[in-house]
Order: C-alpha cells, then structure tokens, then sequence
C-alpha cells in the first residue's frame, strides 16, 4: 500500500513577511517537528505550481495579475495583515498547487491520505481579493479542481482554523457542490461566520457556519464534531473531505482565546478519520494558521500521526454533548431532518 503524501516546497520560506505572525518560521517549526518522528513515513513530495486553469476557477484572471505585477515591483502592503514580497507569488502559486496535488493524488488513488503542508495559508482569500495573510484561496481551488477535473458532485470542507474562513464560505455560498463546515471563534477576526449564514440559492442549507464563545476548548469542539459534522456529513455523503487545518484554536496561541490541546486535535483528527473510512472516501489536510511555533509543530504532528496511521483510530466512549452541539442540531435540522438532538 502506498504511503501518505506530504506536500511542501521552498518557496514557503521566500515569502519573507519579518516578524509577522505568519511567518516562515512556522514551517521550520512543523518540519522539525515532524523529523524528530520521522515524517510518520510519509512520501514527501514538491509541491507543483498550481495550473492557471485550475487557480483562474476560483480567481479572475485580472485579480491573478494584479497579484503578479505587485510582486514583481517588489511587493507591497495590500491591507493592514497583507502584504508580499517579490518571491510571495511563486510561494502562493506553490501553496495552490499543493492542496490541488493532494486532491489529484487522493482521487487517483495514488496515496490514501495526505497533508499540504505550504504558505501563504487560503481561507481568508476571496474571489478577487487577498486578507488575512492569504492570497489565493487554496482549500477552494483544490475543491473546484475534484468537481471540474474528477468528476465528483459533493466535496466536504471542514474548516477548523479558528478565525471563519470567509473566503471559502463566500466562494461556494451558493453551490450546493461543496458542503463548507466552518468551527471557529466569534467574535473575532474576519467578523464574519454567524450561525444565520446558512448559504444562498442553490447553495442554501449548505453553508454551516458553528461559531463558539472565547475559552471553549476539546470537549466543545469534538462534541460538535461528533454530533453535529458526523451525522451531517453522512446525511451530504460527500466524495472528498478537505480539512482546513488552521492550528491557531490552540490554547498557546496568541491572536485568539480558544484553549484546544495537542490531544484535542488528534482526537479531532480521528473523529474526521473515522468518518471518511465510514463513507469510504479520501480525505487530506491543507494547512492554515497557527502562531505560536511550539504549539504548530506539535498540534500538526498530532494530527498527521492519526491522519496517516496504518489503522482507523477505534472509537472513543460516548462523546458528552455540549449546549453548543444540541443548539446547531436543532437550528440544522430545519433544513437537515436527517438530523435530531440525542437525549442528553
């Protein structure tokens, strides 16, 4: 059997942002950290350039070269968290490319799971417009590439980064292709992701945005995960799950005040796990934020040790659930009736 694939290229540690928060020391801090277990035997592979046709599926042509040209002055401040440098492009080209290489790889059946591990991060990123230290929105080009090129009619992304991943709710808010699945601290940096932003048109129902208050920690998130993305995810029956892996929910971290553990992510990760093995589906990760370097690197390892264990991680006891989990099942269940609050 094949080995999981770790996808990553030099060009993450071009994009020179200084002292920012997301900097390139945080992929120096993940790969030592992933050395000191010896990649957990993953195949480790460059990340290619994304494709123009695939990138220009998500971004227009002229939002691409405006990108482009301003790296090629030299780069410059885009907005108050933005900004690039000259080699800024090729890393974003790169970043895009890796998560649409692990698509390409998980679809084909060339390796069973896998991690892209590239920056700048994608959530943040809309259509035409770059925030949020992101560039180009690389979760959502990955996922547009399995409908446009592999044929699939249902994507999950499950977006776990602790700020709401407005680029990617606001790209696919009206498809019902991609089912976005978005955990994240509310209020906080973008502002966006209220629980009432549920999608439009055809997209409607299909956008599940679960915001949580300051201070939650493992037991929220894995009870929303365990009771409300689970039987979600099985009502959707998607074909691929992505996971938008931010590690920032980290309690070390410094831009937000959510207090998950080393041991909450993996646990997530094998709530996630369990689940793609059940539906009979791939599923990969692509990285987002995390700023507090110690914290990263092992959150990440956490989670690439159950992501890429040779066997599917046994179920854990019953999963207490939490206000925040019976909330989002019964607001969902209006749309979803697949759905239903278990007695607690």
């Amino acid at each position: 059997m094949s080995s999981p694939v770790y996808l990553s290229h030099p060009s993450s540690l071009l994009h020179d942002t200084g002292e920012h928060p997301e900097r390139a020391s945080r992929i120096v801090a993940i790969e030592r950290e992933l050395e000191r277990h010896d990649w957990f035997g993953m195949e480790r592979v460059q990340a290619p350039r994304v494709a123009e046709s695939a990138l220009s599926a998500i971004h227009p042509v002229r939002y691409i070269r405006a990108i482009d040209e301003l790296c090629a002055a030299g780069g410059g401040q885009i907005d108050a968290d933005t900004f690039v440098v000259e080699a800024s492009y090729e890393a974003a080209l790169r970043a895009a490319g890796g998560a649409v290489e692990l698509v390409d790889r998980l679809l084909t059946g060339v390796n069973p799971t896998g991690f892209s591990a590239l920056r700048p991060p994608g959530h943040h990123a809309e259509a035409a417009r770059a925030m949020g230290f992101c560039l180009f929105d690389n979760v959502a080009v990955a996922a547009q590439r399995a409908l446009d090129e592999h044929g699939l009619e249902r994507v999950l992304v499950l977006d776990w980064d602790v700020h709401h991943g407005n680029g990617t709710n606001d790209i696919f808010h009206a498809s019902d292709r991609v089912l976005f699945v978005s955990i994240h601290q509310l209020p906080l940096y973008p502002g966006t992701g209220p629980a009432g932003d549920v999608g439009s048109g055809a997209g409607t129902g299909y956008t599940v945005n679960l915001p949580v208050g300051p201070g939650s920690g493992d037991a929220t998130y894995l009870s929303l995960l365990e009771h409300v993305v689970t039987p979600l995810a099985r009502a959707y029956a998607p074909q691929l799950i992505l996971i938008s892996a931010g590690f920032d929910a980290h309690r070390e971290d410094p831009l937000a005040q959510i207090a998950l553990t080393d041991a909450g992510f993996a646990a997530m990760t094998a709530i996630v796990r369990r689940l793609a093995a059940e539906l009979e589906v791939p599923l990969g990760g692509v990285l987002e934020g995390g700023y507090a370097l110690d914290a990263l690197a092992r959150s990440t390892a956490a989670t690439l040790q159950v992501l890429t264990a040779a066997s599917v991680p046994a179920a854990p006891g019953d999963v207490p659930l939490a206000r925040e989990a019976a909330v989002a099942l019964e607001r969902l269940a209006q749309r979803w009736p697949q759905l239903s609050v278990p007695a607690r």
